[in-house]
């Protein structure tokens, strides 16, 4: 397997709520800056037409990530609309609060939902949008083991792949975390809403950029390959269930990210 177990700092239960929100909020401006909402949308799209589905329900959402934004477009085009629920394994209350009190198709559970089990989830098409590389080899393999034994249809996608030779991205550990660091500084002012923590661990303590550089460096050799992904379903992979790993295309026909998609044969 490719794939790295690196630490990042999102994942520890005791890092600081401020700090995390403040670095989930530059995720959605990458996402933004990416174009990554179109993406998603039209890979959402086409799953729905083949086999419909009235509701999201995202796994891993934390501070909300692009997700409302992409069910916002689905439902200015679609004449059916879908609702999304948002769910984490450590919901952040005033986000949660927030977000249930601003949107209508948009809901944010208050209870801590675990990504591998997913038996007892609302029925709809679940999702990880940027997520799944967080998990540990024997976890990333329970959720994809969850979907296809519980016949969940599951979406899985990642912005950046795990490409480039380890030895080079040690190498060039040094430039990339520089680069990324100076990038918070440009990214933050559109961060929404922008509160005073943001900046005071921004500009003042620049708590944000350190560790925002360094998931961001880290989360490129935790990505799942394609071929670490055949490798974890290659034990119960089955004919009732259908996988497929594809590249994703942006509008233009540009390659962003990848994705994974679970679907039972019956949907």
């Amino acid at each position: 397997m490719k794939r790295i177990q690196l630490f990042e700092f999102e994942d520890f239960n005791w890092f600081p709520k401020p700090i995390r929100t403040g670095m989930t909020n530059l995720l959605v401006i990458l996402h933004k800056m990416m174009g990554t909402k179109d993406v998603i949308s039209d890979i959402i799209i086409k799953i729905q037409k083949e086999h419909p589905f009235s509701q999201i329900i995202d796994l891993g959402s934390g501070s909300g990530g692009i997700m409302p934004e992409v069910i916002t477009s689905i439902n200015t085009h679609s004449e059916k609309e879908l609702n999304l629920i948002l769910t984490d394994l450590h919901p952040n209350s005033k986000i949660v609060k927030h977000i249930n009190n601003t949107n209508d198709s948009t809901s944010y559970l208050k209870n801590s939902v675990n990504a591998t089990n997913l038996k007892d989830l609302p029925q709809g098409l679940k999702t990880m949008i940027n997520s799944f590389h967080h998990m540990p080899q024997n976890v990333a393999k329970g959720i994809l083991k969850s979907a296809q034994d519980n016949k969940q249809p599951l979406l899985i996608y990642e912005i950046g792949e795990n490409k480039i030779p380890t030895l080079l991205w040690w190498l060039l550990l040094p430039i990339s975390l520089t680069i990324l660091f100076i990038m918070t500084w440009f990214m933050t002012p559109f961060v929404k809403p922008l509160t005073w923590k943001q900046l005071l661990f921004t500009y003042l303590i620049p708590i944000i950029p350190i560790c925002y550089a360094w998931d961001g460096q880290a989360s490129l050799v935790r990505m799942y390959t394609f071929n670490d992904i055949e490798y974890l379903l290659s034990d119960f992979k089955n004919d009732d269930y259908n996988w497929e790993i594809a590249q994703a295309k942006k509008p233009n026909g540009k390659n962003l990210g990848y994705y994974v998609l679970g679907l039972p044969i019956d949907a």
